[in-house]
């Protein structure tokens, strides 16, 4: 990513968060307001961060994705359907129900994503019109499955819809009590103690957000430091050259698509299992295409595409917050209270993205081009 990227990012989030801080600053200090904007602005980015990580993994092989939104969606309804499949019919308690929610939803991303392989791979249908495919079919058998399981008076659970046993519960990392322990040390004051807390606030994130950040750091290491990257990137540039010196290119494009579809199931799994404990039909809600403008606007690199996610997550963190201090805005602000004017940001970020005026994006050469041998 280029400086004016970077600088771009930097801004808008910088304006989210002098937003919340200006508007809340009255009634708590900055940097609690910071530490709660910090924290869940990484929370809510987690399914962007996957997404965008989804995008980045099929197309530097080569293969273009827009089934991410679908693939979200189904493995969210999957992971579901089966924790509470274990906790209800089969007894597990909520952390296993949870845990084997989280690996269906996995599974499920890795089959959606197999079936545009072999849509674009295999058969070479137009990529674009695979992850159309993908996406209607996830709305609708979600939608099919979830009226015929839950409220057909004739289902398993006689029409009653269950919840999932809970959501995964919050990590809590030492970081706020070692600040803490250093400021006693250092005799701090009250200010020192205030500001370890909000920063122990941002370390205190879900299992399926901290998997997240870990993803980044190594998604980056295996693409651009790992042979299986290298052939990766091989194939996503000139597959024919990649194919000459020996590389199976349907191969690897192959399991970097599943690849792709697995992380794409652990952000639906966010939606379900870490997030609210239920299903709603088209709960993802655009997630998957901002993913997609968040992999292009960090050009097809993991840490580039998690900072982009990060300002989307921003966007949404504002709003959040927002209602903490709903109280608080003045009336010449009074817009702040429609959470619909609110909750438009990401998108209106979205379009703003696509259009380009940030800068030149290239993307893989050979993205999007079917493989001839």
């Amino acid at each position: 990513m280029d400086w004016r990227r970077f600088g771009f990012i930097a801004l808008i989030i910088a304006l989210l968060f002098g937003t919340v801080v200006l508007v809340g600053m009255s009634e708590e200090t900055p940097i609690l307001i910071i530490g709660s904007m910090m924290a869940t602005t990484i929370a809510v980015a987690t399914p962007l961060t996957l997404g965008a990580l989804s995008g980045v993994f099929c197309e530097r092989s080569g293969v273009v994705n827009i089934g991410i939104e679908g693939m979200m969606l189904s493995a969210a309804f999957f992971g579901w359907l089966g924790s509470i499949y274990m906790n209800t019919i089969f007894g597990f308690s909520a952390t296993p129900s949870l845990l084997v929610g989280v690996l269906v939803a996995i599974l499920s991303g890795g089959l959606f994503a197999l079936l545009h392989a072999v849509l674009s791979i295999t058969y070479k249908v137009d990529q674009i019109i695979g992850g159309t495919v993908i996406n209607i079919l996830a709305v609708g058998v979600t939608g099919f499955l979830n009226r015929q399981l839950f409220f057909d008076k004739n289902s398993i659970f006689q029409g009653q819809v269950p919840h999932a046993p809970g959501v995964l519960p919050v990590i809590h990392m030492p970081v706020k009590d070692i600040l803490n322990g250093i400021c006693g040390l250092i005799g701090g004051t009250d200010a020192c103690q205030v500001t370890a807390n909000a920063i122990g606030k941002v370390f205190d994130q879900k299992p399926i957000t901290i998997a997240a950040v870990v993803l980044v750091f190594l998604s980056h290491y295996i693409i651009f430091n790992t042979r299986w990257g290298l052939r990766m990137r091989a194939v996503g540039e000139h597959p024919k050259a990649a194919d000459t010196v020996g590389i199976n290119v349907v191969w690897t494009r192959y399991m970097n698509v599943v690849i792709g579809g697995m992380l794409a199931g652990l952000a639906g799994a966010y939606f379900t299992l870490e997030s609210v404990p239920s299903f709603e039909p088209l709960m993802t809600n655009g997630r998957g295409f901002i993913s997609l403008a968040a992999m292009i606007f960090g050009n097809w690199t993991p840490i580039g595409a998690w900072a982009a996610s990060l300002v989307f997550g921003a966007s949404q963190a504002l709003q959040i917050n927002l209602q903490f201090f709903r109280e608080l805005i003045p009336p010449q602000w009074a817009f702040f209270q429609n959470t619909y004017m609110v909750g438009q940001i990401p998108y209106i970020l979205t379009m703003i993205i696509l259009t380009g005026i940030i800068g030149k994006t290239t993307s893989p050469a050979a993205d999007g081009q079917p493989y001839e041998k």
